[in-house]
């Protein structure tokens, strides 16, 4: 599976930014779809996590500011984010795995990342 991950920009806080990730090579509805960000000198974090079925996951620190959602039909995850502030600043990742889990290392396949930075 291919993922390619899109939208990332400068915005300021407040403001916000729609990420998608466009997947190809496999059958996407198998897949949980994930999204995860970097920080310079941070460990990669889970952000949000969206099942086949639609069941969602969120992290406690985007609760309420972001939204994941998929189309099966179209292959692609997309990450809403709202009420941004520069915390969220990041290199956001999307990710696919078959199991149910929300731990990076057990995600099988990554996209390139896309850059958020949000200034105060």
């Amino acid at each position: 599976v291919q993922l390619q991950a899109s939208g990332g920009g400068l915005v300021r806080t407040g403001d916000s930014l729609r990420l998608s990730c466009a997947a190809s090579g496999g059958t996407f509805s198998h897949y949980i779809m994930g999204w995860f960000r970097q920080a310079p000198g941070k460990e990669r974090e889970f952000v949000a996590a969206i099942t086949w079925s639609g069941g969602r996951t969120l992290a406690d620190s985007v609760k309420g500011r972001f939204t994941i959602s998929r189309d099966n039909a179209k292959n692609t995850v997309t990450l809403e984010m709202g009420s941004l502030k520069p915390e969220d600043s990041a290199v956001y990742y999307c990710a696919a795995t078959v199991r149910y889990t929300y731990v990076a290392r057990e995600f099988d396949y990554w996209g390139q990342g896309t850059q958020v930075t949000v200034s105060s």
